[in-house]
Order: C-alpha cells, then structure tokens, then sequence
C-alpha cells in the first residue's frame, strides 16, 4: 500500500511537472504569433507563480482540516479545468487568470505531495524520495514543450492534450487513502504565524536552495535568451541550449539525492554551490556553442537539484509538526526567485553593456556557499520544539 501511494504520487507529480512546462512555449508562440510585445509575454509568464504567491498563505489550514487526498483532488481538478478553459476562452488577460489559477492549482499538488512524502520518509531514504520527486517532475517539465510544435496546426491541440492527461491521471487520487499532517488540531491564525515563525527560525538555511533554484532558472529561460539574441545567437542554438540545463538535472536529480542521504545534506549543498558558481563563471567568458551546450549540462547536473535538496533539508531540520509550514516555505521561497531571477536578470542586460545573466546568477551561488559554509546549526533538537 505505501509503494503505491509512493507511486501515484509521483505520477501526478510529473504530470503537474507536464502541464507546466507545456504552458510557458505554447502561450509565449501564440502570443508572438497575435503580435503582443515580448514585455506583456514575459508579464505573463508571471501569472503561474503569482498564483503559488497567492494560495500560499491559505494552504496550511485546509491541509489540517481535509487532509493531503482532498486537497490534491481540489488542486488536479482546478488545474485540468482550467486547461480546458483556454480551448474556449480566447482572450489574454482571461488567459492570464487562467494562468494564475493554474498556478493555485499546481501548488496544492505540490504542496500536499511534498508535505506528504517528507512526512512518511526516513530520514534514512528521504534524500534519495525527493529526489525522485524531482526527477519525475523535471521529466515531466522536460517533456510538455514537445507539445509547442502542436499550436502552430492547432492553438487549442496542446490544451486539450494536457487536460485530458492531467484528468486520466487525476482520477488515481481518489484511490488514495486520506491522510492528515501530524498535530492536524491548530485553527487558530496565532497559532499558523507561530508555526511559519518556528519554521522560518529553524529551517531558514534551508530555504535558500529552492530560492536559488527559482532564481536560476526563471533568469536562465527569461533573461538568458535576450542576452543570447542580442550577441548573435540564434532561436534553433537557444533551444537546444534550454533544455540541455534540465537534462543535466534529470540525470543527476537521484544520484545526488543519494549522496546527500549518506555524506549530509549540508555537504552536498556546498559542494553544488560552488561547482554551480564556477560553471556559470567559466560559460560567461565564452561564446561558442558547443562549450555553452557543455556548461548547461554541467549546470543542470550541479544545480538543477537544488529544490529536492533544500526540500531534504528542510525536512531534517523541522519537527514534523512544521513540515507542512516548512513546505509551504520552500514554495514560496521558490516563487520569489522564480520572480525575481528574470527581473533582475533582465535589468542587468539591459542597463550594462555586455551584462550577461550568469554573473548575476554566480553571484547568487556564491553568496548561497558562504552563507551555507558559516552557518552553525541551532543548539535545540527537533523533538523538544513545541510549536
């Protein structure tokens, strides 16, 4: 019964991971086909995780109160439905809410799938379960831009492909049995900003790699093609160079899971960190194609893991009456890089002759490493917190 719970789990995972990564390329080519301005494209492509900003703060409690079941059934079915909607709705800023809607969503599926399995892992084997959590996500991010080449025959093909997937694989949920996060009899809002408070003091560190890794890669599929444009390069390089980054995190996504389980999670954090910062440091000292194609890689491999591995952390770090605060934490940790990666990228480029986006992003790894290399673990253990 738990490997079966384990596994439809992650399959509504790399369904959700599908369904998000069909979104960004089939709206951005219907948008360029309509002629809107690659500033309203890219505000748009905001929506997703401005919706995830949204639902974070009202997701804990209906976790508690309808457990982790209902809560990814209400999220599969919000999700599915809306992308039917896109088929019947042609309009950009309904598409927008659409978007945003998406972006609530998906965010209760991650959130009651990533509460969920951090709860029910070891800690013995939870470095290597979220990993595959994440590798069967970006396998499914990885796969939704085939779809793209769909919406140039028919704008609504890909929508209606995605919906009807994500509604075969949302009727698994209901074989599920519900389940509750531990101490599920919190109601009050003292008690919820007492917890995120509690999570935020223990666990901070640990919310930097899902930071870093919305950072990273809203600026590397945001900002970097604009730069890479700008310096001659075309669409047809740009496109093999995007995906080679979640290649290189699909590959490496479990076996570094795996090694943060035996050498320590802090260990490979900083051994990611500053292998991550060299490699963007080496790849913005040259213009050849084929080095790039080598450092996204590279890249992929190193950092592509960060958000399982901040995850890992997390959860060794919280009691579990704070996981599901902690996740939620993780989330929106993730959006505001997510948001913040290709503003401050795209700023960058346009306001410094040559800036390329990696120095911005190597800084960012850099600073992440140090913070990660001086930190000191608080003095309390995990079961004499009470929140």
């Amino acid at each position: 019964m738990e490997k079966l719970r384990f596994a439809i789990l992650i399959i509504i995972v790399t369904i959700s991971g599908f369904s998000q990564g069909m979104l960004l390329p089939v709206l951005a080519i219907i948008f360029e086909q309509q002629g809107y301005p690659a500033s309203l494209n890219g505000l748009h492509a905001t929506g997703l995780y401005i919706g995830v900003l949204l639902a974070s703060p009202f997701m804990e409690q209906p976790l508690r109160k309808f457990g982790y079941k209902k809560l990814i059934i209400t999220g599969g079915c919000l999700v599915f439905l809306s992308l039917f909607c896109f088929t019947f709705i042609q309009s950009f800023w309904l598409w927008f809410a659409l978007r945003i809607l998406i972006g609530i969503g998906d965010h209760m599926l991650h959130f009651s799938t990533q509460t969920w399995i951090t709860s029910i892992s070891s800690k013995e084997n939870r470095g290597r379960n979220i990993s595959l959590y994440g590798f069967c996500f970006g396998l499914g991010f990885a796969a939704g831009p085939f779809l793209a080449g769909l919406a140039e025959i028919k704008p609504a093909l890909p929508f209606i492909i995605t919906g009807s997937i994500s509604f075969v694989i949302w009727l698994l949920a209901f074989l599920l049995r519900n389940d509750f996060p531990e101490d599920s009899g919190y109601s009050t809002v003292l008690e919820t900003a007492k917890r995120f408070t509690g999570a935020w003091k223990i666990g901070w560190i640990a919310f930097l790699p899902p930071f870093c890794y919305g950072f990273l890669e809203a600026a590397i599929n945001g900002s970097y093609p604009v730069y890479a444009i700008k310096t001659g390069m075309t669409a047809g390089q740009i496109g093999w160079l995007l995906p080679a980054f979640a290649v290189g995190s699909i590959i490496f996504q479990l076996p570094l899971g795996m090694l943060s389980d035996k050498y320590g999670r802090r260990n490979i954090i900083l051994f990611v960190m500053f292998f991550g910062f060299a490699d963007f440091a080496l790849a913005s000292l040259t213009s050849s194609f084929s080095l790039l194609l080598v450092f996204f890689l590279i890249a992929g491999m190193l950092v592509g893991t960060t958000f399982s591995l901040g995850l890992s952390y997390m959860a060794d770090l919280l009691p579990k009456n704070l996981l599901p605060a902690g996740n939620l934490l993780c989330g929106i940790c993730f959006s505001a890089g997510s948001i913040i990666g290709p503003t401050l990228g795209g700023m960058y480029v346009q306001l410094f002759k040559g800036g390329n986006p990696f120095h911005i992003i190597s800084i960012m790894l850099l600073s992440i490493f140090f913070i990660n290399l001086f930190y000191k673990k608080p003095m309390h253990q995990k079961e004499e917190i009470s929140i």
